[in-house]
């Protein structure tokens, strides 16, 4: 049997994009929205996230519009004493379940968890086989286009002998025995996550083998914070650099002696920019592994033996092998956000993928015609290479400076802790947001300009 539904959007994925959207939605018009997820609830790839992982960056950063994560609290102890909180993964959780409540009870969310998403505006349950069908005028809002893949959900990208022991991240929580060698496979934040994990756990260092086929460059979380002058300080710095550089490694190199990126090896030149941040004391602990192998990606894993494209390595007969190596982030092509058949969630300013979401969900809300939609919101990618980011970084600030010319959306988005470049209404003047204001303006269009030929 089928069942129709009364909904004006029906959206496909119910992870941190789709909760944004339709959150920043519901606020701002009176659509009714079906919400759909294939998991058994809201959260996305969180629910199945190892259990040890944090946000990388600020919890004000992460979630929806209309209720910060974490209460904006600063961390007041540890090695990250001022900065802003990072939320662990049962607290995310909690927390979209929170929100997701909060949508059931304006009376205007269904939420369908189990289920899948067929075409035609169809779903079905996974559990049930019920069916559902979303009316003809309903518009289909895709919030999977960017769906990270993660090491949980995957086969290791290898070979792996009946003998040998290879284990995904999140198994590291559940271990039985300690083995005399650890082999971290993989280049981005699960493999940093897993390293730090295993040495606040007592493993000597040189107990752990990173198989690193790409070395990362990081962003210094200390200066990716909610507080303006310190966001914007470093938005200046980085154009202010980049009018300066002569090549993309010199933008790095520049932006290192800045310290805003951070590398963990400085005398390797790293090819990877997904840019996660970093803390300085997790920087510190992972200069102290120094059995790292750089022969690209690992071909295949036997009992004592890791096989690469040129060559095996030996290791510990009993060595655990920590899958870290799913691919993460992903790389579709930009498409417009609004096309007859979709509104595809992506990135509009540089990265900040939650603030993105929530602004399409109140651009959706506000705004009549598609073309004036994508005129204000044009995608912007995530990053992967050096060329990637400063692609990123050009096409974010233009659609930064596009959509903030408008006033209703430069209000709400000052009011919003996703934005990470707003000033909230009321926020005090200092010196220090003076200057960071005033280099910005002398160095936005040049700065621009440069990296766009740098790309």
């Amino acid at each position: 049997m089928t069942r129709t539904l009364d909904v004006d959007y029906l959206v496909v994925g119910a992870g941190a994009m789709g909760m944004a959207f339709t959150d920043a939605l519901i606020d701002h018009c009176d659509a009714r929205v079906a919400l759909v997820d294939r998991r058994h609830g809201v959260s996305g790839h969180w629910l199945e996230a190892y259990p040890f992982v944090r946000l990388h960056q600020a919890s004000a950063f992460y979630g929806v519009g209309s209720t910060l994560l974490g209460g904006g609290q600063l961390q007041q102890r540890g090695p990250e004493v001022g900065l802003q909180e990072r939320a662990t993964q049962s607290e995310i959780c909690g927390y979209y379940a929170r929100m997701l409540e909060r949508m059931l009870e304006s009376g205007r969310v269904e939420f369908f968890p189990n289920s899948e998403y067929v075409g035609d505006r169809s779903v079905v349950s996974r559990i049930s086989g019920e069916r559902f069908e979303a009316p003809e005028g309903c518009r289909l809002v895709d919030a999977r286009y960017l769906a990270p893949s993660i090491p949980a959900e995957l086969p290791a990208p290898f070979g792996v002998a009946e003998d040998a022991r290879v284990v995904p991240v999140n198994a590291l929580a559940r271990l039985a025995g300690a083995p005399s060698q650890y082999v971290v496979a993989g280049s981005g934040k699960t493999a940093t996550d897993a390293c730090i994990w295993l040495l606040s756990r007592g493993v000597d260092p040189d107990a752990i083998c990173w198989v690193r086929p790409r070395d990362p460059w990081m962003l210094n979380r200390a200066v990716v914070q909610p507080d303006p002058a310190t966001f914007l300080g470093m938005a200046a710095d980085t154009l202010q650099a980049a009018e300066a550089s002569t090549s993309l490694e010199d933008l790095f190199l520049r932006l290192e002696d800045a310290g805003i990126m951070l590398r963990i090896d400085r005398t390797v030149m790293p090819t990877m920019a997904k840019t996660p941040t970093l803390a300085m004391w997790e920087l510190e602990q992972l200069r102290t592994l120094q059995n790292v192998v750089r022969h690209g990606h690992i071909k295949g894993v036997d009992r004592g033996r890791l096989t690469f494209a040129d060559g095996p390595l030996a290791v510990a007969e009993d060595a655990l092998v920590v899958h870290c190596a799913a691919d993460g982030l992903k790389y579709p092509p930009l498409v417009p956000v609004w096309r007859p058949e979709a509104i595809t969630l992506q990135p509009i300013r540089a990265g900040f993928p939650c603030f993105g979401a929530a602004l399409v969900g109140y651009v959706e809300a506000t705004r009549a015609g598609d073309a004036e939609k994508n005129g204000l919101c044009p995608p912007s990618p995530l990053p992967d290479s050096m060329t990637q980011w400063a692609r990123m970084n050009v096409l974010g600030t233009r659609a930064a400076l596009s959509f903030s010319a408008e006033p209703d959306i430069k209000d709400w988005s000052d009011r919003v802790a996703l934005n990470p470049a707003r000033i909230p209404p009321g926020h005090p003047r200092s010196a220090a947001l003076d200057d960071a204001r005033d280099r910005l303006a002398t160095h936005t269009g040049p700065g621009l300009a440069r990296l766009a030929q740098l790309v």
